[in-house]
């Protein structure tokens, strides 16, 4: 069992050594986390991860990874994809040049899910997907785009739910025990660290995807991040969080019009 009092004191020297701010994470998801971190480390004792981490930017860099991974698939939650297509993609296609920003965008498995669902609307070649994440290990593993070959079986059954309209496997080259996705889809990203809890606004977005991110946030950095993708969306934007997140409880709730309840997408009204 971790201690509060060590907990924010871990915390608030990373703040100051290394600038990462997880001050405002939910301390019960971030204290398993960290847990999980000291049993894989073999560290008994919080202080010696401090320690370790502070005098060691390898051991932090491993401890970020472990503290900050999703649980992610290519297309998962098929009838949020499946809404995408039906409510949304219409309105992206009234516009010359559609910025999507996939905030906290993991391994990447989300971010080609939209870039196919873009593509077989038409809308690819005139989109510009901006992927980000706090997680550098992360991020260079999306930049790859290569994923087991063992999981495109759920990953196509995740596709043809979502209302996929070609042959998925026409999105990747199998090559051994891996996939590399389309390269097509791999040129409409630019894929790049950003920190939600630090960082500010860098453009303006049709389309913002931020899904099952805030679940591990307190109430009050929720709505600092809410705020922040607000000023980032166009009048008449889209923002689509995950299905246990919401604009509740936020002051941002009143300048949003719902879109989809149930798969939490909703639009600027202004």
């Amino acid at each position: 069992m971790i201690e509060t009092t060590d907990l924010r004191d871990l915390l608030d020297s990373i703040r100051l050594v290394y600038g990462y701010d997880f001050t405002e994470y939910s301390e019960g998801s971030l204290g398993r986390r960290v847990a999980h971190f000291m049993k894989t480390q073999n560290i008994a004792d919080i202080h010696e991860v401090a320690k370790a981490i502070l005098r060691d930017e390898a051991v932090f860099e491993l401890f970020v990874q472990d503290v900050t991974v999703t649980v992610t698939e290519m297309f998962r939650d098929p009838a949020f994809y499946k809404s995408l297509r039906e409510k949304v993609s219409a309105r992206l296609a009234t516009y010359p040049l559609i910025r999507v920003w996939i905030a906290g965008c993991a391994t990447g498995e989300e971010v080609y899910s939209v870039a196919i669902l873009l593509k077989e609307e038409g809308l690819l070649e005139r989109s510009l997907i901006y992927a980000t994440d706090i997680n550098q290990r992360s991020l260079q593993k999306a930049r790859e785009g290569i994923f087991p070959i063992g999981h495109m079986a759920k990953y196509t059954a995740n596709y043809l739910k979502s209302g996929g309209r070609g042959s998925f496997s026409d999105y990747y080259l199998a090559k051994y025990d891996g996939v590399l996705m389309d390269k097509t889809l791999r040129q409409a990203i630019v894929f790049s660290a950003h920190n939600l809890t630090t960082d500010q606004s860098f453009n303006e977005f049709q389309l913002i995807l931020c899904r099952n991110v805030l679940i591990y946030f307190n109430q009050s950095l929720q709505s600092k991040v809410i705020g922040l993708f607000h000023e980032s969306l166009c009048p008449f934007g889209i923002l689509a969080l995950g299905n246990k997140e919401s604009l509740l409880f936020t002051d941002k709730e009143h300048k949003y019009r719902t879109v989809d309840n149930k798969e939490r997408i909703f639009i600027k009204q202004e």
